[in-house]
């Protein structure tokens, strides 16, 4: 293609914008600009044309129409090769755009925002942008289109050694990537509005529009690749914008153990500590410092906990990491670390040091995705307020204050456990967790036998069943361990058989009506 001569800017993120502009003016490439990009780098010294001067029009309508005009898109999309054309250019006054570099309004930052109104997010859907991004992609043979501060550098670097050009391959490449942001953004916009209630339903037609975030060490396995992509839609990442201060590279099966860990700590506003081995908590507890609720948790089962991954809501203090440092561990994530426990934990030199400040905050509701063969299954997450909850005693006895707050406790963790699950705790730690097992039965036998090898006493403790009990055996078992309290979803066609068994051993059971299978 000829040497890129004159280049369009049109750009909301003006990140790296200067010192790319001041690129171009260096190859002697003429800049044109809409308004607000104009000042900006006029500001900086780097003279543009604005487009109004081109078009011989304002902009209008507050800026909603600014670069829809024939002078701009004749110049975009214009085949150079095609002679019939560049004489209508000529006879237009119209002259190619060789380069476009646009970017656009942040419709998914805005929509992120609690209760947006309605107004606010269609005010941020941009127009002018993805139709020059759609033109000069379309018109890749003659024009190349950037847009994203990211590509800035090696733009740069290939005019430059190649003399003034980008070429082909380079110019097909760029204009997939604008085709794949501008229906990113429809997509998001079309699942924005599609919308009811509030809550986004399940569409007729469903696209994924993700971005590779960082290539993993590898999958499940060594032999399987692996990379993790966001889904810049959603707004808030979550675990997808956790920096990573230390350590060795994550692995497929790091970040799923991590997002574990993430989740339920979340589920805590107390100072919470969660200890994770193969996305199963091994350990879990809440306590006046992270410190204490660390500890707590390690004890639960110390063996297991070797290896796991530990997930925080509080920022790491000296103590606590002195603490974590003691025992071989995969990753922390935490929402911050104090210099001293960076210093600390830095020693273990294969230790992942992961910083998200989102595990501060309650988990969002969202859609859960999971792959089966020749399709997805989506569901809601299984995100729930423990005050939504009914309540039900289902037993003579009440349970006293103590038994519901260990229960409240117990049941939180369930759900994080994969099912079937049973989960023994005190008023603030787990004390023998069951998970996986086929039978409801053989996980309480197997949280019993955990408790019991570490020396947890399990005499007036509360059990939490993510799902009913099909038989007595269950409330039995928990019974004869020393269970005084049982909370559970309730439902089983034997529940009065149930019940039965829990009066008989003056157990106090409570039903939620909610179940918390996990797979």
């Amino acid at each position: 293609m000829p040497r890129i001569r004159r280049a369009l800017i049109s750009v909301f993120d003006k990140t790296g914008i200067v010192d790319f502009a001041k690129a171009l003016k260096t190859l002697d490439i003429e800049i044109l600009s809409t308004g607000g990009t104009a000042k900006h780098l006029q500001a900086s010294g780097i003279p543009t044309i604005a487009i109004s001067d081109i078009t011989q029009f304002p902009e209008i309508l507050s800026g909603r129409v600014k670069t829809l005009h024939p002078k701009i898109f004749g110049g975009i999309l214009a085949l150079r090769e095609v002679e019939t054309q560049m004489t209508e250019l000529k006879a237009h006054a119209i002259d190619p755009i060789d380069l476009l570099v646009v970017n656009l309004y942040p419709f998914e930052k805005a929509i992120s925002q609690e209760n947006v109104a309605l107004n606010t997010a269609l005010e941020n859907i941009d127009i002018g942008g993805p139709a020059m991004m759609r033109a000069a992609a379309k018109n890749f043979v003659s024009v190349a289109v950037v847009t994203s501060p990211r590509q800035y550098d090696g733009i740069i670097s290939e005019i430059k050694t190649s003399g003034g050009e980008i070429s082909a391959d380079t110019r097909r490449l760029l204009a997939a990537e604008a085709f794949a942001r501008t229906s990113q953004y429809d997509h998001t916009i079309q699942s924005f509005l599609g919308r009811t209630d509030g809550e986004a339903g399940f569409p007729q037609r469903l696209q994924l529009h993700l971005e590779k975030v960082l290539d993993l060490r590898y999958g499940e396995n060594p032999h399987q690749r692996s990379a993790l992509f966001c889904d810049n839609s959603l707004g808030t990442l979550g675990l997808v914008d956790a920096q990573q201060l230390h350590g060795r590279e994550l692995s497929f099966n790091n970040l799923l153990d991590l997002d574990a860990a993430m989740g339920l700590a979340q589920e805590f506003s107390e100072s919470c500590a969660v200890i994770v081995k193969h996305t199963n908590p091994c350990g879990v507890a809440i306590a006046s410092n992270l410190a204490d609720a660390y500890s707590h948790a390690k004890a639960t089962d110390p063996v297991s906990a070797f290896g796991g991954i530990v997930g925080l809501n509080r920022d790491v203090d000296e103590t606590t990491a002195h603490a974590i440092s003691e025992l071989f561990t995969e990753a922390v994530i935490a929402p911050g670390f104090e210099s001293k426990a960076v210093e600390i934990l830095r020693a273990k030199k294969s230790l992942r040091l992961l910083q998200c400040s989102e595990i501060k905050n309650p988990r969002s509701k969202g859609m859960d995705i999971k792959k089966v063969q020749g399709g997805f299954l989506l569901q809601d997450q299984d995100v729930f307020d423990l005050k939504d909850i009914n309540y039900r005693v289902a037993t003579r006895r009440q349970p006293t204050a103590e038994e519901w707050e260990a229960m409240r406790f117990a049941w939180r963790v369930c759900k994080w456990v994969k099912s079937n699950a049973i989960v023994f705790s005190g008023l603030n730690r787990a004390l023998g967790i069951g998970a996986g097992q086929m039978s409801r039965v053989d996980s309480c036998q197997l949280a019993i036998d955990k408790a019991k090898r570490f020396g947890h006493k399990l005499l007036g403790s509360a059990v939490a069943s993510d799902a009913f009990f099909p038989f007595r055996d269950g409330v039995d078992a928990v019974a004869a361990a020393g269970a005084s309290a049982v909370i559970q979803p309730g439902g089983s066609l034997r529940d009065d058989e149930v019940i039965a068994a829990a009066n008989e051993h003056n157990l106090a059971m409570v039903f939620t009506g909610v179940r918390h299978f996990r797979h």
